[in-house]
């Protein structure tokens, strides 16, 4: 694997590597959302989701779109799913086996 390759990675893991971030990128897989929905369902400060909103933002795993005044925040692309499912999977796959 490229240098370039594995360093835009260890910064996706990062970015992922936070559980309000996570939990964002969770609520984002049902829909689009505006900040204040997210504020109000997440039960966070209005500068803590503005602020994972912009990591996520800038690390490409979400997307913006304007509706009348409101700007919604969306996944940026089925892979982002498809990372978030495999890694749920993991996690599951982990449990049972500590569990046995």
């Amino acid at each position: 694997m490229k240098k370039e390759i594995i360093i835009e990675l260890e910064q996706i893991f990062k970015v992922l590597g936070n559980k309000q971030r996570l939990t964002i990128l969770e609520l984002l897989r049902e829909r689009s959302y505006s900040v204040s929905e997210i504020i109000n369902i997440l039960n966070m400060e209005q500068s803590a989701v503005s602020h994972q909103l912009k990591v996520l933002r800038e690390a490409q795993l979400v997307q913006t779109t304007r509706k009348g005044r409101e700007i919604l925040y969306c996944l940026s692309d089925s892979h982002i799913l498809i990372l978030l499912d495999n890694a749920l999977k993991h996690v599951s796959h982990a449990f049972q086996h500590k569990n046995i």
